[in-house]
């Protein structure tokens, strides 16, 4: 296959779905050698339902097993593609000789000689009990493959292009400069932001490049989140993140103190991966308002960004896909004055009508790529930065 051998290392949380990964705590200061190398830009974090490219999309191509033709589809029809990439960025690809794209379709496909890596289905699967972590295919057929860093974005192309339509049915922008007032009030006056993330291991930043310190080393969410506001208001804004691979929401009511210790001005609450091995989705919410009740009860005027998750792969048989949407709603139920809800959760699963989970998985299972962290921080910056 061409890809670097699965990741042994480091340690992973076996709590509930318990696959999330890396179990380590970072702030900003950890960071730094990735943002020297990554290079922000508002394009780069425009939300991609609006403006006039998508930046970046990634996809996976599979050879059909009848015709051996590789595909696979972007969220948009094309009308012009202007960067073919690996997902490193170094290489890149020519239109007719390595893919080819009618115009207002969104199937590309790959010409023979192509030189952009595809593969059969079976390639992204494991005999059962080969790898450190079963997650066994839920028709039983061996187990999908995991990557526990940057497997998947070596495999996975991307595309930045103009779109010949852009029909999205979510509303194009969350902005509501009331929702959060006293943060957007912070920033359009240019005062220090404190913000504080807690969450899983996608908030820790499993399979981001830059966490891994290659190429194009793009830093996680929550990075990209405080540099958007950073930049975008020209603001310091300060990042504390706690989050931790293979926690859920009755490990977040732990943390609360040492949430409040950091004194932050935002926080950001990102749970659900791995309570969605079945915690229900009303005790999720109690747990979720446990923790808003403890932040706020210690700091009144802190405001708070609930984040519905990504969805993770359907085919694994550990999880219960029917509660993300349970947990979405849930938290919707929550917000309020100062209490905002990032829907990451309607955006996956639309992408999952348009295209396949392996397209911008990070791992196989229940993490995002570099392209769905990018998504991640579109999300929850547009709660607070209105549209350009």
């Amino acid at each position: 296959m061409g890809i670097r051998g699965l990741w042994t290392g480091g340690l992973f949380g076996i709590a509930l779905v318990g696959l999330s990964g890396f179990a380590w705590s970072q702030d900003n200061d950890n960071r730094n050698a990735a943002e020297k190398q990554w290079a922000w830009s508002a394009e780069a974090l425009e939300p991609f339902w609006r403006g006039d490219v998508i930046r970046g999309e990634s996809v996976l191509f599979i050879r059909d097993p009848e015709t051996g033709v590789a595909s696979a589809k972007l969220l948009f029809p094309v009308q012009e593609i202007i960067v073919a990439s690996d997902s490193a960025g170094g290489k890149k690809f020519v239109a007719g000789r390595d893919f080819r794209v009618e115009p207002g379709s969104r199937e590309i496909t790959l010409p023979t000689g192509s030189s952009i890596p595809s593969f059969a289905p079976a390639d992204l699967r494991r005999p059962a009990k080969s790898q450190q972590y079963e997650l066994t295919h839920r028709d039983g057929n061996g187990e999908i493959l995991f990557g526990g860093r940057l497997e998947y974005a070596e495999m996975q192309t991307c595309f930045t292009y103009r779109p010949a339509a852009r029909e999205w049915p979510l509303p194009a922008t969350h902005f509501d400069a009331t929702r959060l007032p006293r943060t957007i009030e912070r920033l359009k006056a240019k005062q220090p932001v404190s913000l504080v993330v807690l969450g899983d291991s996608i908030s820790a930043g499993a399979n981001a490049s830059g966490e891994y310190d290659q190429p194009p080393y793009q830093p996680a969410y929550p990075e990209l989140v405080r540099l958007n506001l950073s930049r975008r208001y020209d603001a310091p804004v300060t990042l504390k993140n706690l989050s931790v691979g293979g926690r859920d929401t009755g490990w977040g009511t732990t943390q609360t103190d040492a949430v409040l210790e950091a004194k932050p001005d935002l926080v950001v609450i990102a749970f659900g991966m791995n309570d969605s091995a079945g915690r229900p989705a009303d005790d999720y919410q109690a747990k979720t308002k446990a923790m808003i009740d403890a932040i706020r009860a210690g700091r009144p005027e802190t405001e708070i960004i609930l984040v519905a998750t990504m969805l993770g792969n359907r085919d694994w048989i550990r999880l219960k896909s029917e509660l993300f949407p349970a947990y979405r709603d849930a938290l919707k139920a929550l917000a309020g004055p100062g209490i905002g809800v990032a829907d990451v959760t309607s955006v996956w699963e639309e992408f999952l009508n348009r295209k396949r989970d392996w397209d911008q998985t990070g791992n196989g299972v229940n993490h995002p790529n570099d392209f769905g962290h990018r998504v991640y921080a579109q999300v929850v910056s547009d709660l607070l930065i209105p549209p350009r």
